[in-house]
């Protein structure tokens, strides 16, 4: 089926769902970058003559580096929380109970921020948010990949790291025309107004995933609520059969059956499915696997190569830069470029934006490691290539490799980390393996947003990118040693060349 085919197939409820649920990584985007442009005037390094916002509130919160980078790395704390705790309360609760949850958060936190006066309330304020961040990014792609059609899972997973750039861009966009004065309070102050355009979104025309609620034994909601994602004319028996539950003529049959020996309905309109077909869906869904604890993937030696490649992976992905440009990018280069480097940060999130949008299908015809190798090795040489740029002051050498330097993270080590945690271990270990991928990247995101503005302070020039070319280097070596290729592979024993169903001790 050709694009323009499946795109028309869509129905206006799937593209609703799709997105108000990504409002969530497009706040996380959002919030990430909502510091960079108005650094210089939060801090108090920069003053303005101009009406205040709020008259009751300071112009701006004095802090050196050491305290901004706290206050902006706090986010991450609250993000890694919020992540390690998304996990099972979806599974538990449900993917739209638990979205509908993480918008809290998202319009509490600006809140805090918005009307700070000090750094605590404002460091308060950015863990708030990086609660609904953390849980947002968990939640988002796997309920996505629950209401999308089979055929077009890997499109629309790609649109969750489209909306984060997107984020991104929005945060960078605002910081152009309102870094001055007290005017960096409206772009806080927007985060927690798309936080509540989320909640009302969810609110008046949310639902459940039909795939968690068939696996909770809830099998004919789950099917009304398919039937309302794909169309009333769509065939939906093969996802339904998916499900490892009965197609959809079966069910309609069993639903006559019950009505007919007046199977009752609560006053409330809920549906409730008998007992006996909860029961078969929840042996059923306990039956497949049993899954792997936090500790077993570790002790398990067919998932520990795999917990290992993934987290080192994770952690390079961060430790090789990226968000130095999307949270410090204007601060960087604002010597260098003067004016121009908030503009150039808009730009960096517009590319940002298209080189992920343009490269999603690459993983699937070059390969996973491919793709990995050649980012790394385009962020390695940009790395480089940007200490020079600062060192020796070339404005223009100094733009094109900030470029380069996102082009390249958009390529492989952006998406490729997040594909690989799912696809190099088998469906027992896959919840603990991306436990282990969450808090390793949160806690590597909060190691350079906390200590890269002091360390490029000590260091000076933009040396601090040789730091990160070295690490580069070393993911380099690493990916291409002990990460093998998943393109093209059913499962992760033939990933890792082993018999399948092989005993372990």
């Amino acid at each position: 089926m050709d694009t323009k085919s499946w795109f028309k197939d869509l129905t206006p409820y799937f593209v609703y769902i799709l997105l108000v649920s990504t409002i969530g990584p497009l706040l996380f985007g959002f919030h990430l970058a909502e510091f960079n442009a108005p650094q210089s005037v939060i801090t108090c390094e920069k003053k303005s003559i101009s009406s205040a916002v709020v008259p009751s509130l300071p112009q701006c919160i004095p802090m050196d580096s050491t305290q901004f980078g706290l206050v902006s790395s706090i986010f991450t704390l609250g993000g890694l929380l919020g992540a390690l705790s998304a996990g099972p309360l979806s599974a538990r609760y449900g993917r739209y109970k638990s979205m509908l949850f993480s918008t809290i958060p998202f319009v509490v936190g600006p809140i805090f921020e918005v009307l700070a006066t000090d750094i605590p309330l404002m460091t308060i304020g950015r863990f708030i948010s990086g609660l609904g961040a953390g849980a947002s990014v968990v939640i988002a792609p796997i309920f996505i990949s629950e209401v999308a059609p089979p055929h077009e899972k890997g499109f629309f997973g790609a649109f969750t790291q489209i909306m984060i750039n997107m984020g991104i861009f929005i945060a960078q966009l605002l910081g152009l025309f309102l870094s001055k004065g007290s005017l960096w309070r409206i772009i806080l102050a927007a985060g927690g107004a798309i936080g509540a355009v989320q909640a009302v979104g969810l609110f008046l025309g949310g639902q459940e995933s039909p795939k968690w609620l068939a696996d909770h034994g809830k099998e004919r909601q789950a099917k009304r609520v398919l039937r309302k994602l794909r169309g009333h004319k769509a065939n939906i028996d093969d996802e339904v059969k998916g499900w490892g539950v009965e197609s959809s003529q079966d069910m309609e049959d069993e639903e006559d059956s019950l009505l007919s020996n007046q199977d009752r309905m609560p006053a409330g309109g809920i549906e409730q499915s008998g007992p006996s077909s909860n029961a078969s869906a929840s042996k059923k869904t306990k039956e497949a696997f049993e899954a792997l604890g936090a500790l077993a993937v570790l002790k398990n030696p067919d998932s520990r190569p795999a917990v290992i490649a993934v987290v080192v992976i994770m952690i390079g992905q961060q430790l090789c830069g990226i968000n130095s440009i999307v949270m410090y990018g204007v601060s960087l280069l604002s010597d260098l470029l003067s004016a121009n480097a908030a503009l150039l940060n808009v730009l960096v999130a517009v590319l940002n934006i298209v080189v992920t949008t343009s490269c999603a299908p690459l993983t699937d015809k070059l390969g996973r490691k491919a793709c990995l190798l050649a980012s790394i090795f385009g962020m390695g040489v940009s790395s480089l290539l940007l200490t020079i740029g600062i060192m020796r002051h070339i404005p223009i050498l100094s733009a094109i490799t900030v470029l380069t330097f996102v082009a390249s993270f958009g390529l492989g080590l952006g998406p490729v980390p997040f594909i690989l945690s799912s696809e190099l271990v088998g469906p027992d270990a896959v919840g603990a393996t991306q436990s282990w991928a969450l808090a390793a990247n949160w806690i590597a995101t909060f190691v350079v947003a906390q200590f890269f503005p002091i360390v490029n302070e000590k260091l000076g020039g933009g040396k601090v990118y040789f730091i990160f070319a070295a690490f580069a280097a070393f993911l380099a070596g690493f990916v291409f040693w002990a990460v093998p290729e998943t393109k093209g592979k059913s499962d992760a024993d033939e990933v890792w060349g082993r018999k399948p169903g092989r005993a372990v001790d």
